[in-house]
């Protein structure tokens, strides 16, 4: 979600920021200082050629945000190396990194820059941020800068994902990590449940068996969790629709499409295991931070996730790696797939769009470099092993896979069955949040009321889900 709004950091924004900017400083720290600017995509000096290479003789400024804050003293680490091993190879370009948390972790302070036209030069945003950065005209299309001259393993990144940055066949910014999600899984529970933790469960039926038992163990534990609170349970629905083949928006982004068999399947297997199997727990209204929570301390078997949950759990929750695993979505239909990427500021020169394209492909289009040198993650003490960001494809793949197993810093044996069983990533629908919001109701209906009516859960939900796409 969070497009995930909720996923990805603005998603943890809820449990982890301590402090944020106001808007009138959001404004000022986000305005570039450089004096370079020109028309969108006019190169002021060097090559005049768009898709050349940046000439290392250029002279340009960058204001980049979303830099590590020093409280995340490693990542800041990693991101002085990688700007003094850029400038090794561009040495006239000066890279000025921002820490604006604001910016980077709250959705109304994001939108807020945007209609202040107050963003950086290259700025932090989800896949799902697209359509709202372009009402804003906020963003260049780089379509001409972006080639295998500029980018080496252009080639090599899953076209999906490139996919999810272009509108109208232009291309608007290049990804910086990615997630598709599965099922997270407590081994510990599953072993003590008699299950194998080795091959989590495949279908939905398998879920809701397993659940059982592990919520017969008692104490507290519940087998399987869900949202229902703070747009969490709509992007849950929306995920368990994508994976028995649903959805949620119909092709031409107009209508509801989940007031359908298919709704009625997921609603009432979650109702199931609610009232029924008495395998949820009775807590709910649950939002984002609180099953991980749960399953960190051994009182939750199982829920959907992206594996970047993971390594939140460790590094802030006090967890083990080796407590959890994951497996494909059950379903295997579709599952729901995001990310985060970098945009480049409409309006700047095209001097500095070559900058900013060299720039992030050396930080995070390079295997074995920047966020890719796993060798240095591990040595500064982060995570390494988790599946995802993993959008390479071929030789890259091969390449970047290799290093992660050598260089693991867990059990990457846990997340085998999720590796090795992919499930095609489908985006969020349009008006996400929104969408989500009205689907809240419905998951906590479901989870909340012993005695839910389905069916008019699902038709009220369709009726405002229309009226929210008909305000487009």
């Amino acid at each position: 979600m969070r497009s995930a709004r909720f996923r990805r950091s603005r998603r943890a924004a809820a449990v982890t920021l301590v402090s944020a900017l106001s808007l009138t400083a959001l404004a000022a720290c986000g305005t570039s200082s450089s004096s370079d600017d020109g028309k969108d995509g006019a190169p002021q000096s060097g090559s005049s050629d768009p898709s050349a290479p940046l000439d290392p003789k250029t002279k340009v400024t960058l204001t980049i945000d979303c830099m590590p804050p020093a409280a995340k003293a490693a990542e800041l680490k990693e991101w002085k190396e990688d700007v003094a091993a850029f400038n090794k190879t561009y040495p006239n370009v000066t890279i000025e990194g921002r820490s604006t948390p604001g910016q980077c972790l709250e959705p109304p302070r994001f939108t807020a820059m945007l209609k202040a036209k107050s963003q950086p030069d290259v700025f932090y945003t989800y896949f799902t941020d697209l359509p709202q950065v372009l009402d804003n005209d906020g963003a260049a299309d780089i379509t001409a800068y972006v080639n295998d001259r500029t980018v080496p393993a252009l080639k090599d990144i899953d076209p999906n994902v490139l996919g999810s940055l272009k509108q109208d066949g232009k291309l608007y910014g290049l990804p910086t990590s990615n997630y598709t999600m599965g099922l997270l899984i407590n081994r510990k529970l599953f072993k003590d449940a008699g299950l194998n933790p080795d091959a989590p469960p495949r279908t939905w039926e398998e879920v809701r068996a397993a659940a059982k038992k592990i919520a017969g163990l008692g104490k507290g534990v519940s087998g399987f969790g869900e949202y229902s609170a703070g747009n969490t349970g709509g992007w849950h629905f929306t995920a368990q629709m994508y994976s028995v083949g649903g959805d949620v928006v119909d092709a031409s982004g107009t209508k509801a499409a989940f007031n359908n068999e298919l709704g009625k399947q997921v609603a009432r297997n979650l109702h199931a295991m609610r009232w029924e199997d008495d395998s949820m727990g009775k807590t709910q209204l649950l939002k984002w931070g609180d099953l991980q929570k749960q399953i960190a301390t051994d009182k939750l078997g199982m829920f959907l996730a992206a594996p970047d949950d993971i390594a939140y759990m460790v590094q802030q929750l006090g967890a083990r790696y080796e407590n959890f695993g994951m497996g494909p979505i059950p379903g295997g239909k579709n599952t729901l797939a995001g990310g985060n990427n970098y945009m480049i500021k409409k309006g700047i020169s095209g001097d500095k769009i070559k900058a900013a394209v060299a720039w992030l492909t050396f930080k995070n289009l390079t295997v074995g470099k920047g966020q890719f040198d796993w060798a240095r993650t591990k040595a500064d003490g982060l995570p390494v092993g988790i599946p995802q960001p993993n959008f390479w494809l071929n030789e890259s793949k091969t390449k970047d896979d290799a290093a992660r197993v050598e260089h693991a810093t867990m059990p990457v044996a846990n997340f085998k069955a999720f590796m090795d069983n992919p499930v095609a990533g489908k985006a969020e629908p349009p008006k996400a949040q929104e969408v989500y919001k009205v689907l809240d109701n419905v998951m906590s209906g479901l989870l909340t009321n012993e005695d839910a009516d389905i069916d008019k859960l699902l038709s009220t939900a369709e009726a405002q889900v229309d009226q929210v796409l008909a305000s487009q």
